[in-house]
């Protein structure tokens, strides 16, 4: 695996660390909601995993575009949504971010480029890569960031989308989060390379694998990627390798992971990691990081206030913001 460079400032490293302790303390503030049951369907965590959700938004630009999968809470926070209304929408609450009719699996912030988490595998792929060529065809300079994970990437869908974006030069980065599972499947054992990185030079474009547990090996690696895209270079893959500490959904009783196995990944922890980092090399007090600690779960804790508190949709609801068209005028054909 790659090694990368590290040109971090004290700034930076408490940001990314803010950052990850809220999406960690934001999705074990929902499991809460959920084992008390003020979720419906179910809930999947990225416990674990909350370095590239803050590596890769740190290397967007505010215009830039983003297709997460179901798993991508993080993604959603870290790009500048409000906690509050985030969790309101998991608790299907109308003041969510879309009217509680989208819950977990289907969290969309237009306005923040977020196109929307989707629970299909391999989905985020054509999406991306169409919104990809729509701002190739419209000529604006805005890169699509489409994230999958291990499973999704032997879908016919990672293939036809890298192959239609090397072909077209789409300016967009392909980022698999590969935790290793799919649902219960280990990758390992159904794929024919070690590396999932190594199939873009089927596709002709870059292909590299980082520490998806450093923050600042996912940041350099997609704000490459992403640079190359801006400049009309075409698309790159970016893999990055972590684990999931939780199950696929929450109730998983994850038997088809080795104990030994789990306990050796979270030694790696990102933010165990980060927090030991920034207090050894002095850019942080013990005292310092405690009281952003404090800050987040205050925070998270508000947001879990907020949704229970916020009403359901009216009953009539159930047949708005189904069609849209430029006119307003929603059309059923």
């Amino acid at each position: 695996m790659p090694v990368k460079t590290k040109t971090n400032t004290n700034k930076d490293a408490i940001k990314y660390y803010r950052e990850m302790k809220e999406v960690r303390e934001f999705e074990m503030k929902a499991v809460e909601l959920f084992t008390e049951g003020f979720m419906a369907g179910n809930l999947h965590t990225s416990v674990g995993q909350e370095a590239i959700a803050v590596g890769v938004c740190a290397a967007l630009k505010p215009a830039d575009l983003m297709v997460p999968t179901h798993r991508g809470h993080g993604q959603v926070l870290v790009r500048g949504s409000d906690p509050n209304l985030m969790m309101a929408e998991l608790c299907g609450k109308s003041t969510g971010y879309c009217k509680g009719k989208g819950g977990s699996m289907h969290l969309a912030n237009v306005e923040l480029g977020i196109l929307g988490t989707n629970g299909i595998i391999g989905a985020s792929l054509p999406i991306g890569t169409g919104s990809a060529l729509a701002s190739k065809i419209k000529g604006t300079n805005e890169v699509t960031v489409i994230i999958f994970g291990d499973g999704a990437s032997n879908e016919g869908t990672f293939h036809e989308s890298l192959n239609m974006a090397s072909a077209w030069k789409l300016p967009c980065v392909y980022i698999c989060e590969n935790n290793l599972y799919g649902v219960s499947t280990d990758i390992r054992r159904v794929t024919s390379v070690q590396d999932i990185s190594t199939r873009a030079k089927g596709y002709d474009i870059p292909g590299v694998t980082v520490d998806g547990n450093d923050v600042y090996a996912v940041m350099h690696a997609v704000s490459t990627a992403i640079e190359r895209a801006r400049r009309g270079e075409g698309p790159s893959l970016v893999e990055c390798k972590t684990y999931r500490h939780r199950g696929h959904y929450e109730g998983d009783p994850q038997i088809y992971k080795p104990k030994e196995e789990v306990e050796e990944w979270k030694k790696r922890d990102p933010i165990v990691r980060l927090r030991k980092e920034i207090i050894e090399s002095g850019m942080a007090s013990e005292a310092e990081i405690l009281d952003i600690e404090k800050q987040v779960a205050a925070k998270m804790e508000a947001a879990a206030v907020f949704a229970k508190e916020s009403p359901f949709p009216e009953a009539y609801e159930v047949t708005t913001d189904i069609y849209s068209s430029d006119n307003e005028r929603s059309v059923a054909r």
